[in-house]
């Protein structure tokens, strides 16, 4: 919802306001509810989203890619509006990568604050927004961190790697070092991945489907 400047136009000339006044008149809007990407919102409707408790999906990546514009994260965060992160899809992401995706939303908000002059949004909330703040964002309790009665889902990162030498941070790095594969993941205490590699499939298999149904889309 409000990605892009057409998008805007359309719903204006459509349904005579823009797209936030006319979701929340739909009701769509409140705890249970957020949008993808929110990019075009104004100071009244932050406002109005951090009343209802609506949430956003930042997706940078596929903001830049699609030239939408730069999402006003410092604002959403300072009203109390609770946002994630996101990969969108594979149309505007090829990699899907969240770590990419923090370090991006980190950037990008950072290059924002040079006109706005909110204060510059450190690793440490962009880290958050991926973890703890997609969890508010999905109105879920029981996951975005590492505590007792959490569910069971931890990356882990290999801190030897070349990319991340010299880093005095380790938490700070994993947004701007930008490290390669996981070491190991756990989704809902199931390892999936394992020394850097898949644990519940072969790869080189699923590459070669993935190729031939690419090829087979473009031929």
């Amino acid at each position: 919802l409000a990605e892009t400047f057409d998008e805007e136009r359309f719903c204006i000339e459509r349904f005579g306001r823009k797209p936030v006044p006319y979701a929340a008149e739909l009701g769509w809007e409140g705890g249970d509810v957020w949008y993808a990407h929110g990019v075009h919102v104004s100071s009244r409707e932050v406002a109005e989203m951090a009343a209802a408790g609506t949430g956003v999906a930042h997706c940078p990546s596929s903001n830049m890619r699609l030239a939408s514009g730069i999402a006003p994260i410092a604002e959403y965060l300072a009203a109390g509006v609770p946002v994630g992160l996101g990969v969108d899809g594979s149309a505007s992401n090829d990699s899907s990568s969240m770590v990419a995706e923090v370090r991006l939303a980190m950037l990008l908000a950072r290059l924002a604050s040079a006109t706005s002059g909110r204060p510059q949004l450190p690793a440490r909330t962009a880290i958050e927004m991926a973890t703890i703040g997609g969890a508010a964002v999905l109105g879920r309790d029981d996951i975005g961190s590492l505590a007792q009665g959490m569910v069971c889902d931890v990356a882990l990162w290999d801190l030897e790697r070349i990319e991340m030498a010299g880093a005095h941070d380790p938490v700070a790095a994993l947004a701007l070092c930008v490290p390669g594969r996981v070491a190991a993941l756990f989704v809902h205490g199931r390892q999936v991945v394992d020394d850097g590699r898949l644990a519940t499939a072969d790869e080189r298999s699923l590459v070669a489907e993935h190729n031939r149904l690419a090829a087979a889309l473009v031929a």
